[in-house]
């Protein structure tokens, strides 16, 4: 059964600012709640590049918690990426969309089509939205921080 997920954040950053932030897969680790990012294909960026994402108590370790395998379906730069979920667990697709305010402001749209069972998806709901809602803040405060500088 699919089960959807959305979050929106604003970036305090030009849309081709956030989409190099976002796009930076390993850098990912930074702002990802208990999360260790990999890519582990040897394109690095567009369709087919391949990526690993470890969440749980020691993400570097990858101990006590879920690999999360994705492989990108569609590559739209500045404004899109798709990701398949091809794990053992987690399947379904992801969605990144990035829509322009102004010169200086991003709307980040966070998506996920979740396939699982409508009773463990609303098992795992409240965690994983509070996660990556955490996540996508911790995002736009270190870019807020530190991203005008990087343009």
């Amino acid at each position: 059964m699919n089960n959807s997920l959305a979050i929106t954040v604003k970036l305090p950053v030009s849309i081709d600012r956030a989409w190099q932030s976002i796009q930076d897969w390993e850098s990912q680790s930074d702002w990802m709640l208990q999360t260790q990012v990999w890519v582990t294909s040897q394109i690095r960026e567009g369709v087919g590049t391949e990526i690993e994402a470890f969440t749980g108590l020691f993400p570097r370790k990858k101990f006590f918690g879920i690999l999360d395998s994705m492989r990108v379906t569609e590559w739209n730069p500045p404004y899109s990426c798709e990701v398949l979920h091809t794990g053992a667990i987690i399947k379904g697709t992801g969605l990144f969309r990035l829509e322009k305010i102004d010169e200086e402001e991003t709307l980040f749209h966070w998506s996920e089509i979740v396939i699982a069972p409508k009773v463990l998806f609303l098992l795992i709901r409240p965690g994983l939205y509070f996660g990556v809602k955490i996540s996508l803040n911790r995002l736009a405060r270190a870019l807020a921080r530190h991203g005008r500088s990087g343009e």
